[in-house]
């Protein structure tokens, strides 16, 4: 039963850390905005999400790596919408 348990709150973690990044997205593509977003904040992120999975496919964990991996390109997709609406302000 504690492995069960185990699995169960890790597979919410991994389903939050991914779709944590979906509402931020989503805002962005929709507004074409991304002017309150910290470009620091996200490059740390980004930055985690990599060593994350790295450390993982190193570990051979798997679910450390296929979750950080799914939230490493969700993190990456605001960070390029990021620069992609860098000058537009909205408009």
């Amino acid at each position: 039963m504690d492995d069960q348990l185990a699995n169960i709150i890790g597979t919410a973690a991994a389903l939050c850390s991914i779709t944590s990044f979906a509402p931020q997205a989503y805002k962005i593509w929709k507004e074409r905005d991304a002017s309150a977003v910290s470009l620091k904040t996200y490059s740390l992120t980004v930055s985690c999400f990599i060593l994350w999975t790295i450390y993982g496919v190193m570990t051979q964990a798997w679910p450390v790596t296929f979750a950080n991996a799914c939230a490493l390109v969700m993190a990456s997709a605001v960070l390029v919408m990021k620069w992609r609406f860098r000058d537009s302000g909205g408009q």
